[in-house]
């Protein structure tokens, strides 16, 4: 894993499974699972090419502390889905789904890390029922993807999905 990726997890107290490696970003943000750990024991992982991320398998319930912390209310938000945490084209971030006890609906929190500041780009909560968003992904390569439409930008309510994901504009 790369030293700035290394310092997201850091100053998150985020734990990685180990470093794990670079991969295509088209792959990488079409696999909801857990990415399978290369090699624990290589140091450092750079992606290679402009398509490629560089990522770490997080612990999940490190993941669980980190939005405790952020939130300020313990329990609130349980993970549900394996978190990302990624270089994509010199840019750092992390992406969580997780459900929010307190709504009643499955979230998506997507941060981005910019001259060491944790800056939220995107929260999308979802029910089968309807699907809200706030979500500023413009000055980036992502959009969220809810049923099918990509969303750079903006706030609002759609209908209701059983996913949304973290995918290239």
């Amino acid at each position: 894993m790369n030293n700035r990726l290394r310092n997201v997890l850091i100053g998150t107290g985020v734990a990685a499974v180990g470093a794990i490696g670079t991969k295509k970003a088209v792959d990488y943000f079409r696999n909801r699972g857990q990415e399978k750990v290369v090699d624990e024991n290589q140091g450092d992982a750079e992606a290679t090419a402009p398509d490629e991320v560089a990522y770490a398998t997080v612990k999940e319930d490190s993941v669980k502390d980190f939005l405790d912390k952020s939130f300020g209310e313990p329990g609130r938000y349980v993970p549900n889905r394996p978190p990302k945490v990624f270089e994509y084209q010199g840019q750092q971030y992390m992406v969580i789904w997780a459900r929010d006890n307190k709504q009643n609906k499955n979230q998506m929190l997507a941060f981005q890390y910019v001259d060491g500041q944790r800056k939220m780009v995107a929260s999308v909560g979802y029910t089968n029922n309807e699907t809200d968003y706030n979500v500023n992904l413009d000055n980036t390569s992502f959009a969220v993807d809810v049923n099918g439409q990509k969303i750079t930008s903006g706030q609002g309510k759609t209908k209701g999905a059983n996913e949304v994901d973290f995918v290239l504009a």
